[in-house]
C-alpha cells in the first residue's frame, strides 16, 4: 500500500468552470486542472514537454490546454494534438503525452488519484449527510504549514482546544472525562464520556440542559477527521477534513460542518461559518510554530494517555509510509482518563 493509491481532493467542483485552469500541487506532484470537451475534470502534470514550461499559466481551448510559452495544445489523454510551429506538418507521435492522472467527482469536490497501479481501489470519503434533506453544510479551505499527521491529530485532540480556542470553544475547567479510543482496519475510533457544556459560545444554543453529550472522533486512513456531536433532536453536527498532502510541510485541509439544528439551520449558517474558519486560523497559527519547532528539532514526542490517539495514527500512517497495509496492525482498545 502506498499514499499514492488514495483519492484526494483538489478543488471544490463549483471552482473548477469550464475554460478555466487550476494550479494544484499533491504530494509533491505539480498539477494543472481543468474541465475536458466533456466537462469531466483532467489532471495533467504541471509541465510542457517542450521547453518545460507550466500547463497551469495556459488556456483551455474548447476542452484543450495550450501552453502559454510555443502555444502546444494538450487534450484529456495527455497527448500533444497541436504544435504551431510544425504547421501542416505536424503528426500525432506517441512520444509526446503529458503524465496524466485519475480524476473522479464526489458530493461537490473533484478528487485525484496519482496511480492507476492502486493496491487496491478506495473510494472517495463520503461526507456525512452531504446535500440531504434537514442537513446544512458550510465548507471552508485552509492551508497548513505542517504535514498531514500532525493536522490530523489536531482535529481529533480534545486537550488543546481549551489553550488555543479559549471561551471560544472549551475553557480549561480541569473537568475530568473519559475516552475508549481504538485502532481497528486501518481506522482509530474514539467515543468520549462525561462531556456536558464546556463547549465555549455553542454551550447555550446547542446544550441548554447540560445533558451528556454524545461526542465521538473518527481518524480514516489515510488522511480523513470526522467529528460527531450529537445532543439530541435538532442538536447533531459533523466536522469532517480531509488533509491534502501538497508537499512535506504544507498541507491544505477541506472541512466539511454540517448540522440539522431544525429550524435554525439557515440563519446559523454565517454563524457556524465564521465560527469553524476563526477556530481554524487559530490551529493554523498553532501548527505553524509546531512545524518550526519540528523543522529544527526533529519529532521526538512525550506522550500521555491523552495522546493515545495521536500514537495510533501515526501508526497507521507509518505503516502506509513504509508500503504496509495498516488494517494487518492488531487491533487495540483503551480507556483513558483525562481532564480538560
Amino acid at each position: 500500500m502506498q499514499f499514492t493509491d488514495f483519492w484526494y481532493i483538489v478543488a471544490l467542483s463549483s471552482q473548477l468552470k469550464p475554460n478555466m485552469v487550476l494550479r494544484r500541487s499533491l504530494l509533491g506532484e505539480w498539477l494543472a486542472i481543468f474541465r475536458g470537451e466533456d466537462g469531466q475534470a483532467v489532471a495533467l502534470r504541471d509541465r510542457c514537454l517542450h521547453r518545460n514550461s507550466r500547463l497551469s499559466t495556459g488556456k483551455v481551448c474548447q476542452g484543450k490546454l495550450q501552453c502559454p510559452y510555443h502555444g502546444w495544445m494538450y487534450d484529456r489523454n495527455g497527448c500533444v494534438i497541436v504544435v504551431p510551429a510544425e504547421g501542416n506538418t505536424f503528426k500525432l507521435s506517441p512520444q509526446r503525452r503529458a503524465k496524466n492522472y485519475p480524476t473522479t467527482e464526489k458530493d461537490g469536490y473533484v478528487y485525484v488519484r496519482l496511480t492507476e497501479h492502486f493496491h487496491e481501489d478506495f473510494p472517495p470519503f463520503s461526507m456525512p449527510h452531504y446535500q440531504e434533506a434537514g442537513w446544512e453544510t458550510v465548507r471552508v479551505i485552509n492551508r497548513f504549514a505542517n504535514n498531514v499527521t500532525n493536522c490530523v491529530e489536531n482535529f481529533i485532540d480534545i486537550p488543546h482546544t481549551a489553550f488555543v480556542h479559549p471561551g471560544v470553544f472549551r475553557n480549561s475547567r480541569q473537568q475530568q472525562l473519559e475516552m475508549i479510543v481504538e485502532r481497528k482496519n486501518g481506522s482509530v475510533l474514539v467515543e468520549y464520556s462525561n462531556e456536558t457544556s464546556n463547549l465555549g459560545w455553542f454551550s447555550r444554543f446547542l446544550n441548554q440542559q447540560n445533558a451528556e453529550i454524545k461526542h465521538s472522533d473518527r481518524f480514516y486512513m489515510p488522511n480523513i477527521t470526522c467529528v460527531e456531536y450529537n445532543m439530541g433532536k435538532n442538536r447533531h453536527l459533523f466536522i469532517t477534513s480531509q488533509s491534502i498532502p501538497e508537499t512535506e510541510n504544507s498541507t491544505l485541509v477541506y472541512t466539511d460542518v454540517t448540522y440539522n439544528y431544525g429550524i435554525w439551520n439557515k440563519l446559523a449558517r454565517l454563524f457556524v461559518k465564521w465560527t469553524a474558519q476563526h477556530i481554524i486560523k487559530q490551529d493554523v497559527k498553532i501548527l505553524g510554530i509546531q512545524g518550526e519547532a519540528i523543522a529544527k528539532y526533529g519529532t521526538q514526542f512525550s506522550h500521555t494517555p491523552a495522546d493515545t490517539i495521536h500514537v495510533f495514527v501515526e501508526s497507521i500512517r507509518d505503516a502506509i509510509a513504509s508500503g504496509k497495509d495498516p488494517r494487518q496492525l492488531s487491533d487495540q482498545l483503551v480507556k483513558v482518563t483525562f481532564w480538560v
